[in-house]
C-alpha cells in the first residue's frame, strides 16, 4: 500500500523529548516500512526516519527558539502540500488534533483515517464532526471513543512500542527503591498524587516529566514546594535514552492521573522495562494495566499506598512478557494495516456499487 502519514509539526518524529504522539507516529512508519509498504511522512524537517519525507517546516515548534511562531499558520501550510499530492496515495493517515484537515478532504474522506491521540469531550469536537461524518476515525483506547461515541469508529488499536528499545535486567538490587512519575508536570497528571503516595507509603520519589508553558504556574504553586532533592527528585525531562535505567530500576511507575486519559504511554514504557504500574480507575487505564499482574487500578491514595508493598511482590518476568504479547509496535502496525486493508475494501466496494 501506498500510505501518508501526518504529523503535528509541535516535535520532532521522533521526538527529542517528551511527545507521545510523534514518538507512536515514528513506531508505526518505521513498522509499516519494515512490512514493504511504500510510506511518506510529512512532518517537521527535523524528523528522523525510514520513511520518504515531506518536510513541512524547518524545525519542530515547541524546541524552535524564534518568537511569534505560528501553529496554526504551519499546519495549515502542512495540510495544503498533502492536498497536493493525495492522488499519490491508496491511504492518508492524520495524527491532528481537533479535526484541522477536515476541511481539506473532505472530497476523498474515503480514502483518509484520522488517529485522535488526545481526548474527544471538548465541547466543539462533536458539533464538528458532525458536519463531516464520513471520515473514518481510529481510536487509540475504547474509553476515549465516549467523547465521541457517534464517530464513524473503523477500529480501536492500542499503542505499541519496538520490543529492543527498553531492554529489562531484572536485577534483584536495584539500589535505593523509589516509585518513578514519567510524563507531563500538569494538573491532569497529578504529580501531587504521586509525592504524596511516595511519603505515605515510605519510599523516594523520582520526578521526570516535561514542564509546559500552561503548566509553569500549577509547578510553581503546587508541586515545586514539595520539591526537596532528596525524598522528592525532580530529574527533569528525560530524554529515550534514558527511560530504560529510570524506569527498569523502580518499584512501580505512579500513574494517578485525573482525567480521561486517553491512552498513556509512560504506563506501558514501565511495563517494556519489566516494571509494574499502580495507575487510577480513569480513562483506558482499566483497558491498559491487567490487574495484579502488569500492576494495580486503584480508586484512591489511600488504595495506592496499600498496594505499593505489591508492587514488589509481582513478577517482572511476567510484565515484559505481557507488554510483549499486548502491546509491541509489530502488532501495532499490523492491526493498522488491517484497519486499511478494510477501508480500502469498503471504498473500492462502493464505487463498484
Amino acid at each position: 500500500m501506498r500510505i501518508a502519514h501526518v504529523a503535528p509539526l509541535h516535535e520532532s518524529v521522533p521526538p527529542r523529548l517528551y511527545g507521545g504522539t510523534e514518538r507512536i507516529v515514528s513506531y508505526l512508519t518505521e513498522g509499516l516500512v519494515e512490512l514493504g509498504h511504500d510510506v511518506t511522512l510529512f512532518a517537521s524537517g527535523d524528523t528522523r526516519t525510514s520513511a520518504k519525507l515531506v518536510p513541512c517546516r524547518e524545525r519542530a515548534l515547541r524546541l524552535d527558539p524564534r518568537p511569534l511562531k505560528s501553529e496554526t499558520a504551519a499546519h495549515l501550510l502542512m495540510l495544503s502540500e498533502v492536498k497536493k499530492r493525495a492522488q499519490q496515495f491508496d491511504i492518508i493517515h492524520f495524527h491532528l488534533s481537533h479535526f484541522l484537515h477536515f476541511s481539506f478532504f473532505s472530497h476523498i474522506s474515503e480514502r483518509t483515517v484520522t488517529t485522535p491521540h488526545g481526548r474527544l469531550d471538548y465541547v466543539d469536537l462533536a458539533p464538528a464532526y458532525e458536519r463531516f461524518p464520513r471520515f473514518p476515525m481510529i481510536s487509540v483506547s475504547r474509553s476515549q471513543r465516549m467523547g465521541l461515541a457517534n464517530a464513524n469508529w473503523l477500529a480501536t488499536i492500542h499503542h505499541g512500542l519496538p520490543t529492543d528499545i527498553y531492554e529489562p535486567t531484572f536485577e534483584t538490587d536495584r539500589g535505593e527503591p523509589y516509585l518513578a512519575f514519567l510524563g507531563r508536570m500538569s494538573r491532569d497528571k497529578r504529580p501531587d498524587r504521586a509525592i504524596e503516595i511516595a511519603q505515605r507509603s515510605g519510599l523516594k520519589l523520582k520526578l521526570a516529566a516535561k514542564i509546559g508553558d500552561d503548566d509553569r504556574a500549577y509547578f510553581h504553586k503546587v508541586v515545586e514546594p514539595l520539591i526537596d532533592g532528596d525524598r522528592v527528585d525532580y530529574v527533569g525531562e528525560i530524554e529515550e535514552n534514558k527511560k530504560a535505567e529510570f524506569l527498569g530500576k523502580a518499584v512501580g511507575l505512579v500513574f494517578p492521573i485525573d482525567w480521561p486519559e486517553p491512552f498513556g504511554l509512560a504506563v506501558i514504557e514501565a511495563m517494556a522495562c519489566g516494571t509494574p504500574v499502580i495507575a487510577w480507575n480513569a480513562g483506558a487505564m482499566p483497558e491498559i494495566v491487567d490487574q495484579g499482574v502488569t500492576g494495580f487500578i486503584v480508586d484512591s491514595i489511600e488504595g495506592a499506598v496499600a498496594l505499593v508493598p505489591g508492587l514488589q511482590r509481582l513478577d517482572r518476568r511476567k510484565v515484559r512478557a505481557m507488554f510483549e504479547r499486548r502491546f509491541s509496535a509489530k502488532r501495532m502496525a499490523r492491526d493498522y494495516v488491517a484497519a486499511y486493508a478494510c477501508l480500502i475494501g469498503a471504498s473500492a466496494e462502493a464505487r463498484a456499487s
